[in-house]
């Protein structure tokens, strides 16, 4: 089969045309902005990769499009189509399909599905489980909308076995179809993490994504397992809604808190008895959370909570995870994926346990599409507590980002530029600082600039 996929640079259909790939597929993708680093992760694949979505691509006579939720059916101010290879491909009554239809239908279908969703935590804990099964001698197939250190890779079809693990995303599927992905993914083992509002562009309020959750929990077997965050008001309710499944719950968590430089240390405590304790780098009673869930998940297809927790002990996050970038002059550059308030407060307190008094320079940009309508600004204080200084993006913002950190007085900045933000942390920066660069986008290489800055004023 050849599949040509639209929008094929993002994490989630980039996976996709890897797993296409490795099955034997011929797969080509085009996009806007054909971007490493995926774009020279597919080239290296053999995956032919075009520039933007014109009509001119339905020379190449695939057997079927996939189409990524980047597409729609948006008109330019000059009545122009957006995507007119999609407009051509419609009116020509050619197939189409979407991403998670696809993988759905050509790679899980008859597998052991377990599948990982929530509104935070869903990347790092997808690359957790995967590598318990792993160490396990289970070689599973995964998705991850990142790229795990374990395995340097984002996805795999694995062995032929019938585990698969997925990072399910509540994010629509397409622009005809407007159900969350995990709705198509039928998994046996699904983990909800946690549960707040998010992805305002698309949900009205959080009662329409604790639907489509529950929409989710409804594709589970009865002998299917649901691990739940017993923490979370938001998937109580879920849950209240109806399940046919086995519910195992999480939440508590033992940790010793150690020493400035140490890796964190909790015990694993799996129906009430103690089963192991987990040493690792990672900080934050998330990333505890996180791996407790895996733990859970993993014993459904019999993995014990002993061997799971010996395993986590040696698990490497995923790239833009707390992220060390670089250091010049003492000061350390993070880069990491947060951007919702509730994640940037974690990841911020998670870093404080590290560095304990040492300062912390929180460098953010509000990309997301929730924030960039604003839905969230007021939280934005309450994420940066734990930051002694706190400098944001806002170019292309439409709200008053000054105004909805002025809670924080003279401890916040605001840059309208990359280059202004830069020499505002420069002239901030102390030997000793930590700067923790906080966005889901490439923040135009602000890292490296600022490495380059710190090692100009050196010298």
């Amino acid at each position: 089969m050849h599949i040509h996929i639209l929008g094929i640079c993002g994490t989630f259909m980039g996976g996709l045309a890897a797993l296409a790939r490795e099955a034997g597929h011929r797969v080509t993708g085009c996009d806007a902005g054909v971007y490493p680093p995926m774009s020279d992760q597919l080239q290296a694949l053999g995956i032919e990769l075009m520039e933007g979505f014109g009509a001119d691509q339905l020379a190449l006579k695939p057997d079927m499009f996939v189409i990524g939720n980047v597409v729609s059916r948006q008109r330019l101010p000059d009545g122009q189509p957006k995507f007119p290879l999609m407009e051509a491909l419609m009116d020509a009554g050619l197939p189409y399909t979407s991403g998670p239809q696809w993988l759905a239908e050509h790679v899980l279908q008859g597998r052991h599905v377990l599948a990982v969703a929530g509104t935070h935590g869903k990347t790092t804990t997808t690359s957790m489980l995967a590598w318990i099964l792993e160490c396990a001698g289970l070689n599973p197939g995964f998705l991850v909308g990142g790229v795990p250190l374990n395995f340097g890779i984002s996805a795999r079809l694995g062995a032929p076995n019938p585990f698969f693990i997925i990072e399910a995303d509540e994010y629509d599927t397409a622009f005809f179809d407007k159900r969350s992905k995990f709705v198509h993914y039928r998994p046996r083992t699904a983990i909800l993490n946690n549960l707040e509002f998010d992805h305002a562009d698309i949900f009205d309020n959080l009662a329409a994504i604790e639907r489509q959750f529950h929409h989710l929990v409804r594709t589970v077997p009865t002998q299917g397992r649901v691990v739940i965050n017993g923490l979370e008001e938001s998937l109580t309710r879920v849950l209240h809604s109806g399940c046919w499944s086995e519910v195992r719950s999480f939440g508590a968590v033992v940790s010793d808190f150690t020493s400035q430089g140490e890796p964190d240390r909790f015990d694993v405590l799996f129906q009430g008895n103690l089963v192991g304790q987990v040493a690792w780098g990672l900080q934050g009673v998330h990333n505890q959370l996180n791996a407790l869930a895996a733990i859970a998940a993993a014993d459904h297809v019999g993995v014990a909570p002993s061997v799971a927790a010996q395993a986590l002990c040696s698990f490497e996050n995923v790239k833009r995870r707390m992220e060390i970038r670089g250091q010049v002059r003492g000061i350390t550059v993070y880069d990491d994926f947060a951007h919702h308030p509730t994640a940037m407060r974690t990841t911020l307190d998670g870093l404080r346990r590290k560095v304990q008094s040492s300062r912390i320079l929180a460098i953010f940009e509000p990309r997301s599409n929730t924030m960039k309508l604003g839905t969230m600004k007021a939280q934005l204080p309450w994420s940066l507590e734990a930051a002694d200084l706190a400098f944001c993006h806002a170019g292309g913002l439409d709200w008053d980002a000054q105004d909805a950190l002025s809670p924080m007085g003279n401890k916040a900045q605001v840059a309208h530029s990359i280059d202004e933000l830069v020499q505002q942390v420069l002239q901030a920066a102390l030997p000793g600082d930590h700067l923790l660069c906080m966005s889901n986008g490439g923040f135009g290489g602000v890292h490296q600039r600022l490495l380059q800055a710190l090692q100009a004023a050196t010298q």
